[in-house]
């Protein structure tokens, strides 16, 4: 009999991972980082709560790193099979696990000096570059929509979550003795508003069910209503000549925002003569998103074809069809942006302005009246983003308390997430007997709210907890 163990994504949105143990093999579904608050990143340090060893196949859904962060730690300490995940999943979770190791070594470095002068043992990092690399030699990319074998008993196949390039739902088929049995991980589901990607594919059946509830509570402001509150914050701070800073995540969100103000300017509405994308990383995945453009939505794939009229445009790419992009590579032209003061768009990361040069921005520009900041995505609690949106006075930095004076705009539909009614009518398009029915990566509030919809429509939803099992 399988048995499914709720080791992460179970106590909030974060540290995604699952422990699949079948009569002939034992699989893990995602190892993601936990994210947040200072306690809640300090449970990375944890030990891994299973023997990798004992590992035979990983399953990645997505690339974020709240569902793929932990590898490197995984491989660490001595796991050695392959990590299965679609092709695209692949560049990007490279350029993401990259970017982690940079991060955790600098500031593992700047915590060790403060240790020393403490008198206090000094830390490691979770890993390093070189675990990084020895992580992507293990890397299988699968296609969509095919099945593939990847232990003993147990294919494996992905279908469209359209939550960022290369998302999945996750179908793995089981059999035991005799018997076939089919679990379905939702993943990330995708807004079926959102730009460039297709609407997350439908699944009939299956006999266990572990869906994500990240806004179980709640549904996005239409995206009509969003793009209108875009363009009209644009226009203002056009006619006052205040700049823009667009805090974003760059898997997903900034490609999103780069369509829609490709939209603009090929109606003649933006007026700004310069947008900046100011992050290395978001440059990097921007350029993986050129590459797989046959996963766009056919829609939005012909509005960007549409407008490739001259020579260099017919690159049909993100780029050329908002010509006025500029990227921001070096950390010298990232500073030169701060003396910049009117009629830039400078989207930078993170997204939830708990580092990278989104931060230097904020210093540089959030002061000022005719400055605005827009905020495109979830901000968790505890973030200086999630303080700025509820309408935090001052802006911290490096000591710092920096004035906020400038307008504090929060569009919730460009979230990548579906929303409650769109979790509820994915979860309605299922046939037949109903599966077991999980809900994992959502805040209490968001699982219980959808769990009681769930029952409105005849389910039997249950919400695991860290360490609970489950056996099918």
């Amino acid at each position: 009999m399988a048995k499914l163990t709720f080791w992460g994504g179970v106590a909030g949105v974060t540290g995604s991972m699952y422990l699949l143990q079948t009569d002939g093999a034992c699989l893990l579904l995602d190892c993601g980082l936990f994210q947040g608050r200072r306690e809640e990143e300090e449970a990375n340090r944890d030990p891994l709560p299973f023997d990798p060893y004992s590992i035979d196949a990983v399953v990645l859904s997505h690339a974020h790193l709240d569902h793929s962060g932990r590898l490197p730690r995984l491989v660490s300490e001595g796991y050695r099979g392959p990590i299965y995940m679609t092709r695209p999943s692949c560049e990007l979770v490279e350029v993401l696990l990259k970017d982690a190791a940079s991060l955790q070594e600098r500031d593992v470095e700047f915590e060790n000096k403060r240790r020393r002068r403490a008198g206090k043992d000094e830390i490691e990092a979770l890993y390093d570059l070189e675990d990084v690399e020895e992580t992507l030699a293990q890397f299988q990319g699968v296609n969509y929509y095919q099945r593939t074998t990847v232990a003993d008993g147990v294919e494996l196949r992905f279908l469209d979550a359209g939550h960022i390039l290369g998302s999945a739902i996750v179908e793995l088929f089981i059999s035991e003795r005799g018997v076939e049995k089919k679990l379905v991980f939702s993943g990330d589901l995708g807004n079926c508003q959102a730009a460039l990607l297709r609407d997350p594919d439908v699944v009939e059946a299956a006999d266990l069910l572990l869906m994500e509830s990240t806004y179980g509570d709640r549904d996005h402001q239409s995206l009509d209503a969003t793009l209108q509150q875009f363009e009209e914050v644009i226009e203002t701070a056009s006619q006052n000549g205040g700049n823009i800073l667009i805090p974003s995540f760059a898997v997903g969100r900034t490609q999103e925002i780069i369509f829609r103000l490709g939209e603009l300017y090929q109606k003649g509405k933006l007026r700004h003569q310069a947008i900046y994308l100011d992050s290395p990383m978001a440059i990097a995945v921007t350029e993986i998103y050129h590459r797989y453009q046959d996963v766009y939505n056919s829609e939005d794939k012909a509005i960007i074809d549409s407008a490739a009229t001259t020579a260099l445009a017919r690159q049909k790419s993100l780029h050329t069809f908002l010509p006025v992009l500029r990227y921001s590579t070096t950390t010298d032209e990232s500073m030169a942006l701060n003396r910049v003061e009117r009629g830039a768009i400078i989207i930078a990361g993170s997204g939830m302005c708990n580092g990278g040069r989104i931060r230097h921005h904020l210093k540089h520009n959030i002061w000022r009246s005719q400055s605005h900041v827009i905020f495109v995505g979830f901000q968790a609690m505890g973030t200086p983003g999630r303080a700025i949106v509820d309408g935090a006075r001052y802006f911290k930095i490096g000591g710092e308390e920096i004035a906020v004076k400038a307008a504090i705009h929060t569009l919730g539909g460009f979230s990548a997430h579906a929303g409650q009614s769109q979790l509820l009518a994915w979860l309605g398009q299922f046939k037949g007997k109903k599966p077991r029915l999980f809900f994992v990566h959502g805040e209490d509030q968001a699982k219980l709210a959808i769990a009681e919809q769930a029952k409105r429509q005849g389910w039997s939803p249950q919400i695991p907890g860290p360490g609970e099992s489950v056996s099918f």
